[in-house]
């Protein structure tokens, strides 16, 4: 009967069929890119600053592919879950029928298991070889995004097999389980009637959820701003994952309010709005999704602009500097020798390897390490007497964060390695990062210095004539203003997050179109016989097929609306924190983004409905009123 069931009803299926074959793709490609990235060893003859960047590299490959395995994963479940809730309740009907027959709860469950584990199969059989096709493309996207070298490939390994199958299974059973435990449970002439516990779309697992997902929202919101830099900005872009989730659980008791909203004029207009009140169900599962998609994509997006805004701002407010030059190697007497140039702070950075910690606690990571003299730096970045100790065989933490501002650590340079030495002094972490140990001169050999990256921040004199001293400057090396210097700073340090997010951002908007356009095309798969009966009481097809293009644009408009205030906690968070960590909250709504998915979630949906409801009034009226159940 399960196997029956799936072939006759395939299109209420066919959603859940790609999110599983999806999730099982993306869980294959990125556990396997994972364990590539980890032990990825670059090709000898490479330096070994070389080898430092690309192990810098690999761990924010590691990062970025860990956080898609939990993305794919909660979407998947998200999506499978709500389109199992829906198909079951499209069907309550029929379990009503089997009950009446004699079928008993447990049979029911079984049933429903069964299609489950048909589907979990099917899906995981389609997403092993599109896997393969994924990791391509994403072993694509990490070289071209240059967190991994041209030579990086993705390694198959024949135990993933297993992995993707219990993926797919696992996926689709957890899906249906509390679907088939409600629709066991509902009485079968109650669900003929469509009364008593068959009626109530607010059920007892919804309320839990929904509240435990919204205290989850809620104590990101309320903690991030103690958070400091790194953890605050990192509960922060979580927010809208479990703000999402739970206005998405009451989504059936929100979206018909506001569905009362928009404006009903004619007979399609009030037939619209009467289905949106009566058909909670179906408008809720169609509102999930684009909640989902809202939520994570303008939220996560504005959040990651803002932080990117907050930390230019601080710098530029810490900064005290009217010039910066980049050239490689220690230019300072160089540029102090240029007439007009007042004070100059010139830092040279250097890629290193941090070992904190001893024993089983011990932690290597990969550093910026920067040479820097520590009165000029103190006076160039506003860090009063911060680094006053910093003298000799020690270092100071570093506004990038990720070391202790006291103790001792273990330092390894290119070719050199340091071994223990103590830090002594530390300056605030700021929100746009920088280098994570400051050293004094002398420290690391000259030669090592020579052809190293170097800024220098330079202050003119208030008898300078400026365009006379950037002139004589651009012969030392690339001149920018203190301003443009720190906006391209602060966009170039926050680049890896922006590539992560945009990665991020795709999964999910993928993820909420698919389940949109699978909520509508069930909804209107059900409907067929609905239709009829209006066109048999005078409406013609054109009329329905408007009352249920207006329909859908409603739901879109409420949908979009609530993922909204989802992504409105992100943005709570985001000034919040901002606010805690710079002194001055910080807000960057990207607009452009936000009119794209609106536009992008309106075509989608009006697009589906248009063609499902064209194709539901297809045949004759009163062929589907004469057809039998």
């Amino acid at each position: 009967m399960s196997r029956a069931g799936l072939a006759e009803r395939w299109p209420l299926f066919a959603g859940a069929f790609l999110s599983v074959a999806l999730g099982v793709a993306l869980v294959q490609s990125s556990l396997l890119l994972l364990i590539s990235a980890a032990t990825y060893d670059p090709p000898a003859g490479w330096s070994e600053a070389a080898r430092m960047a690309a192990s810098d590299n690999a761990v924010a490959a590691v990062s970025m592919l860990g956080v898609i395995l939990g993305i794919a994963t909660f979407l998947a479940g998200f999506i499978i879950s709500s389109t199992f809730a829906f198909t079951v309740d499209q069907r309550r009907r029929d379990l009503a029928l089997l009950r009446l027959v004699g079928g008993s709860r447990g049979q029911l469950r079984r049933l429903l298991l069964g299609e489950a584990l048909l589907l979990g199969f099917l899906g995981a059989a389609a997403g092993i070889p599109a896997g393969v096709a994924v990791m391509n493309l994403q072993g694509w996207l990490l070289r071209r995004m240059e967190f991994m070298p041209a030579d990086f490939e993705g390694q198959w390994r024949l135990w993933i097999l297993g992995v993707s199958f219990g993926t797919g299974l696992a996926l689709a059973v957890a899906g249906v389980l509390v679907a088939a435990r409600r629709g066991s449970r509902v009485r079968p002439l109650e669900a003929l009637r469509e009364t008593g516990a068959a009626a109530r779309v607010m059920t007892v697992s919804r309320w839990i959820f929904g509240l435990i997902f919204l205290g989850g929202a809620l104590a990101l919101i309320i903690v991030a701003p103690h958070g400091g830099v790194s953890g605050g900005v990192a509960m922060a872009m979580n927010v809208a994952m479990p703000a999402a989730a739970a206005v998405a659980a009451f989504s059936p008791l929100l979206v018909p309010l506001l569905g009362r909203l928009i404006p009903a004029g004619g007979v399609t207009g009030s037939l619209a709005r009467a289905n949106l009140a009566d058909a909670r169900r179906r408008s809720a599962s169609v509102a999930a999704p684009l909640i989902v998609l809202a939520g994570l994509v303008i939220g996560n997006a504005a959040a990651g602009a803002s932080f990117t805004t907050a930390g230019a701002d601080q710098m530029r407010a810490q900064t005290r500097a009217d010039l910066v030059v980049e050239a490689p190697g220690p230019v300072g007497d160089r540029i102090r020798s240029v007439p007009g140039v007042a004070a100059v702070s010139t830092e040279t950075a250097i890629p290193a390897t941090v070992t904190t910690g001893s024993g089983e606690d011990q932690e290597s990571e990969s550093a910026m390490a920067m040479v820097i003299d520590p009165a000029a730096y103190a006076a160039a970045h506003s860090a009063g007497d911060a680094l006053t100790a910093l003298r000799g065989r020690a270092v100071a933490a570093g506004p990038g964060g990720d070391v202790p501002s006291r103790g001792t650590i273990r330092l390894r340079l290119p070719g050199l390695d340091l071994g223990e030495i103590p830090v002594v002094a530390g300056v605030p972490a700021t929100m746009s990062g920088g280098p994570n140990v400051l050293l004094a001169p002398g420290v690391v050999p000259a030669a090592m210095l020579a052809s190293a990256p170097t800024q220098s921040f330079v202050s003119l004199a208030g008898d300078a004539d400026p365009p006379a001293v950037r002139a004589a400057l651009a012969r030392v090396g690339e001149v920018s203003t203190a301003d443009a210097w720190l906006r391209a700073d602060a966009k170039d340090r926050n680049s890896t997050s922006d590539k992560i997010l945009l990665v991020i951002m795709g999964l999910g908007g993928l993820y909420a179109l698919i389940g949109v356009i699978n909520s509508v095309v069930i909804g209107a798969a059900a409907r067929r016989r609905e239709f009829a009966e209006a066109r048999v009481t005078g409406l013609t097809r054109g009329q329905v097929v408007r009352s249920a293009l207006r329909e859908s644009f409603a739901v879109t408009v409420a949908g979009l609306v609530l993922g909204g205030v989802a992504a409105g906690a992100t943005m709570a968070t985001v000034l919040t924190t901002t606010t805690a960590v710079v002194g001055k909250g910080t807000l960057d709504i990207p607009w452009t983004l936000v009119a794209a998915v609106i536009a992008v979630a309106l075509l989608v949906t009006s697009v589906t409905s248009l063609l499902t409801s064209l194709s539901a009034t297809r045949r004759r009226p009163v062929l589907l009123l004469g057809a039998t159940e």
